[in-house]
């Protein structure tokens, strides 16, 4: 399992339509062959950040299934017009999986290879 964290920054006043957008789009993505889970978190002292969290069983689940697709056009159609700044983007490994290991994390793309910001 690989946790996708993405971070987003959206425009101040705006932040209940990018929820609401949020909201439209989710089912895109957590219908993905290989998303597990989803959950968009909100910050309480910054309300204007926001915090995705998606499961997925590879990183290449998320690359070929997802990110090289029409349902990320479609997301990003959704929610992409809310964001103050392009949102930064990494994959996580738990440590205390027996998957972990030097060559997983150094083997993996880079945080520049998989940033959503590269793609509008």
């Amino acid at each position: 399992m690989v946790l996708e964290v993405a971070l987003f920054d959206v425009r101040p006043g705006e932040e209940e339509q990018f929820i609401a957008a949020y909201r439209t789009a989710r089912e895109v993505l957590a219908t993905t062959p290989g998303c597990r889970a989803v959950r968009m978190t909100r910050g309480i002292e910054s309300p204007s950040r926001f915090v995705l969290l998606v499961e997925w069983d590879s990183v290449e689940a998320h690359e070929t299934n997802f990110r090289a697709t029409d349902r990320f056009t479609t997301w990003r159609g959704h929610i992409g017009p809310y964001f103050a700044a392009p949102p930064n983007v990494e994959h996580f490994a738990d440590v205390d999986s027996a998957d972990v290991t030097d060559s997983t994390v150094s083997g993996g793309p880079s945080a520049s290879d998989v940033s959503m910001s590269s793609t509008p």
